[in-house]
């Protein structure tokens, strides 16, 4: 089983961003995801830097797949995506549109396909697929059966550990918590660097706004799934990334690295983030 880590979802400062993926090039992980999947206003890095920093990872033995946005809705927005597509990346596919644009290459399903069976996966797979991020409303027993009439080599991987990504809109959120407009939001989702929790009247908390992102306030972790996981026929774990305010991420690494090698003691290290943890959103995860 593989350890991948996923794209970065929050919008943090260049100097983080760089020392987070110098820091995962002496990580046990073998697959790392790049590039912006939530706004395409994000450009604290320029393409040409993100190009670095994939080379400095495939020089340290990683994967690394090119990520591209969820939400595609300007001319602009394509004609980024249409550049990316024709580099020497991987993609991961999170719209229809990444799909068209790989042109029979190989990439990645990302989770916002919505890739409920089968025949679907075949299809794609017939496109240049060559592996698939299981949406996160699927428990375990739901991508088995999704599995089981998968074509080979597709390789399968599901979301197992940070908040889960639920909903996109064109309106941003963090934006307008602060009164802004989303043409002028100043980059406020930049001030909440593990999204922004949204609590009920009682104090619960609810979801997490991350710009036009809406995610949950728990923390999904599906450590103690792990074999079920692997017999449902999933091969690679995706680890969310968070600050180390909220959680020292190289710990989370290690432990999830360490149940795959069978250790059954290992632990994740306790996160500050409000929303406690949860086994997925369909609450069975293969518990």
């Amino acid at each position: 089983m593989k350890l991948a880590v996923g794209p970065l979802l929050y919008f943090w400062p260049r100097p983080q961003v760089f020392a987070f993926y110098r820091a995962l090039a002496c990580q046990p992980v073998d697959c790392v995801y790049l590039g912006e999947v939530v706004c395409s206003k994000r450009r604290a890095l320029h393409w040409r830097e993100w190009a670095a920093i994939a080379r400095e990872l495939t020089a340290a033995g990683k994967e690394v797949i090119v990520s591209t946005l969820a939400l595609i809705e300007a001319e602009s927005q394509l004609a980024v995506l249409t550049r990316i597509a024709q580099g020497p990346v991987t993609l991961e596919a999170n719209d229809m549109a990444a799909v068209q644009l790989a042109d029979g290459r190989p990439f990645v399903i990302g989770p916002h396909l919505n890739v409920y069976n089968g025949r679907t996966l075949r299809l794609l797979a017939d496109l240049g697929a060559r592996r698939w991020v299981a949406p996160l409303e699927l428990d375990s027993a739901a991508v088995a059966g999704v599995l089981a009439d998968r074509p080979e080599p597709l390789e399968a991987e599901v979301f197992a550990y940070g908040r889960m990504p639920l909903a996109f809109s064109a309106r941003c959120f963090s934006a307008r918590a602060r009164r802004r407009n989303k043409d002028n939001c100043g980059f406020v989702c930049g001030e909440d660097q593990d999204g922004l929790t949204l609590f009920t009247r009682e104090r619960q908390p609810l979801f997490a706004l991350n710009g036009i992102q809406v995610q949950s306030a728990g923390v999904c972790n599906l450590l103690g799934s792990i074999t079920a996981l692997r017999a449902a026929g999933v091969q690679v774990l995706r680890l969310s990334p968070h600050s180390e305010a909220a959680v020292p991420f190289s710990q989370v690494i290690a432990a999830f690295a360490a149940a795959i090698r069978g250790d059954d003691a290992a632990q994740c290290p306790p996160h500050a983030l409000p929303g406690g943890e949860c086994c997925g959103l369909a609450g069975t995860a293969g518990r």
